[in-house]
């Protein structure tokens, strides 16, 4: 049986002997095609959820391949890393001064606000732990993650990753990563 929804369609009026105009509320047809539309709902709304998931590590991953790039696709020493982190840490911080500054004295913070000291906050308390990035300092890893094109998820599997702490400690480990971000 069909399982999506066009193809569910397509099938009954095949069957019906062409356009479809009027169905019994509770027939099985009618119910084929009711479950073939939430299935369909479904797929996009799980879809549309991995997407919102993952944009943080694809944003985090855009952020550090751009340094590749200037860097002229060569490895990085970890002075540089570390500072390209805490760069990637606290880019909001002129948005958040800003937001700041334009708020009433005596008045409370907006939700923007609020937002982005939970987001900072949250990338220093990562930081701390061990910073999420690919491994920036393998030469094979370095030209392999320039040669990634943005878009692609199932690319960034390839790559080896890492998890850099602020102390200097060094941990390998898997992509995607999985809760412990």
């Amino acid at each position: 049986m069909p399982k999506s929804l066009k193809k569910t369609s397509k099938h009954i009026s095949k069957k019906r002997g062409g356009e479809v105009t009027a169905l019994h509320e509770n027939s099985r047809d009618s119910r084929s095609l009711r479950r073939a539309g939430g299935r369909d709902d479904k797929l996009d709304r799980m879809a549309a959820e991995r997407k919102r998931h993952n944009r943080p590590i694809l944003e985090r991953a855009l952020y550090f391949q751009d340094a590749i790039k200037k860097n002229g696709v060569k490895p990085l020493e970890l002075d540089a890393i570390h500072s390209l982190i805490t760069t990637f840490v606290h880019q909001h911080d002129e948005e958040l001064n800003a937001l700041k500054k334009e708020r009433r004295p005596g008045r409370p913070a907006s939700t923007r606000e609020d937002l982005l000291k939970i987001k900072i906050a949250a990338d220093e308390k990562e930081y701390e732990n061990g910073f999420y990035l690919p491994d920036l300092t393998n030469s094979d890893n370095v030209m392999a993650f320039a040669l990634w094109e943005n878009s692609t998820w199932s690319y960034l599997n390839t790559l080896k990753w890492m998890r850099l702490s602020s102390n200097g400690h060094i941990q390998e480990t898997k992509f995607p990563p999985k809760g412990s971000s």
